[in-house]
């Protein structure tokens, strides 16, 4: 693609699973940059889908209240996971994530 593999690596993770899903149409040669990308489309994907059903959890009377503080833990772990992931790539890191890392390694190739 033109970029060092590091920053193609970092720019997976910027947009979460949306720049995840360009760089693993993009890029179809370097494993680098298309497991980043994988990666990402995994853990954000699925930090996407929660966060879509506990606000729709969340208008439940009484419930509500504990599923709204679900998406705001969920909130804060996916900012904690989207910065170190990004530091991991840049620094040149395969840095694996315990569930999402192993599906990232299956489906890059």
């Amino acid at each position: 693609m033109g970029l060092e593999e590091n920053v193609a690596g970092l720019l997976c993770y910027v947009l979460g699973w949306i720049s995840g899903l360009v760089f693993i149409l993009i890029e179809k040669e370097n494993k680098f940059v298309r497991y980043h990308a994988m990666q990402s489309i995994i853990v954000f994907g699925s930090i996407t889908v929660i966060q879509i059903i506990l606000s729709i959890f969340s208008v439940i009377p009484f419930l509500g209240f504990i599923f709204s503080v679900l998406s705001w833990i969920v909130s804060i772990i996916a900012i904690i996971l989207w910065i170190v992931l990004m530091v991991k790539a840049f620094q040149g890191q395969m840095y694996k994530l315990p569930w999402a890392g192993n599906m990232a390694e299956k489906y890059a190739k």
